[in-house]
């Protein structure tokens, strides 16, 4: 627990014209002498104001209320540094301000953390993995807005419901006629990536209970197909008249011969090329994804592709 804090609330007035019927009502939180003041959004005059009991005077059905609601807040500051001293958290006035504004980590939104991940990924994710990232994020900003009839919500208010409906909107939704909706797969990709930032949001203790752990993701098995060496060589003997069909062609193969992927293509240069123990050419490099060490024998057929781009510009 924190230190032992001195706390108070004042409520006072302060002119905002020239005009004495606008006064407005603030509220001064103290912390061991050092204060924050915030606004009330509030208005009364000053012979309403009684300012030895910090409240209306008279006994209209207005002043009533007014007097019931600066109730309520003094006793919501009391009970939000209570909540702020129970998560042995630094007491200060500007903190005990910044919890009941909603300020704090206990109010963080979606949007809080969709934009943390993905300044905090940049340095971490492939542009390919992070872009994707930006489309799951564009589907829950329209989920929030078709579905919800809001622009953001609290970390907090994401549940169990939330998530299944999240599912649902996923399957069915369809920007435009020409547009498929999403497979299962494709659903459940966009909801993978949704928990990466629930899990991340719970790290950063900016909420404490996984919305989901009782949600289980249902993927589809497909059959990865592979081409036989017949097709393999009826797209060798195909001839493209396009010069940069024909590159397509050539890098498509060399893919084929070698196990690398286009983006692992996209960065091999002649340095990943060296001489293996049994003095043939092979590729060292890494996995896009993993970063995992890749290394493959250059065969004759890549080779050649290699020998043919040779003056390529």
């Amino acid at each position: 627990m924190p230190e032992f804090t001195t706390f108070s609330v004042l409520f006072f007035i302060r002119k905002i014209s020239k005009n004495a019927d606008k006064l407005s009502i603030y509220a001064r939180i103290t912390v061991n002498g050092k204060s924050a003041e915030m606004s009330l959004q509030r208005k009364t005059s000053v012979n309403e104001w009684d300012s030895s009991k910090g409240r209306l005077r008279g006994s209209s059905e207005r002043i009533k209320q007014m007097n019931r609601y600066l109730d309520q807040v003094y006793y919501q500051l009391l009970e939000t540094h209570k909540r702020l001293l129970e998560k042995d958290n630094l007491i200060n006035a500007k903190a005990v301000k910044a919890a009941y504004s909603g300020l704090d980590e206990d109010h963080k939104k979606l949007s809080d953390i969709v934009d943390y991940h993905n300044s905090q990924m940049q340095s971490v994710l492939k542009w390919g993995t992070l872009k994707n990232y930006f489309t799951t994020a564009k589907y829950l900003t329209e989920f929030l807005k078709q579905k919800r009839k809001v622009d953001d919500i609290y970390l907090k208010h994401i549940n169990y419901r939330f998530i299944t409906e999240f599912e649902h909107f996923l399957r069915t939704y369809s920007p435009n006629k020409k547009r498929k909706t999403c497979s299962t797969n494709g659903v459940m990709k966009h909801l993978e990536r949704f928990k990466k930032m629930i899990n991340l949001a719970i790290k950063l203790e900016w909420i404490q209970k996984n919305p989901f752990q009782n949600y289980k993701m249902k993927f589809e098995k497909n059959e990865r197909q592979f081409l036989s060496e017949r097709e393999l060589k009826l797209v060798e003997d195909t001839y493209f008249k396009s010069g940069s069909l024909e590159r397509v062609k050539d890098m498509f193969l060399f893919c084929c011969y070698t196990g690398l992927t286009y983006a692992e293509l996209k960065e091999l240069t002649k340095e990943h090329i060296v001489k293996g123990m049994d003095s043939k050419d092979w590729i060292y490099t890494r996995r896009a994804k993993t970063n995992e060490p890749v290394k493959a024998p250059l065969l004759s057929k890549a080779a050649s592709i290699l020998k043919k781009y040779k003056d390529h510009p």
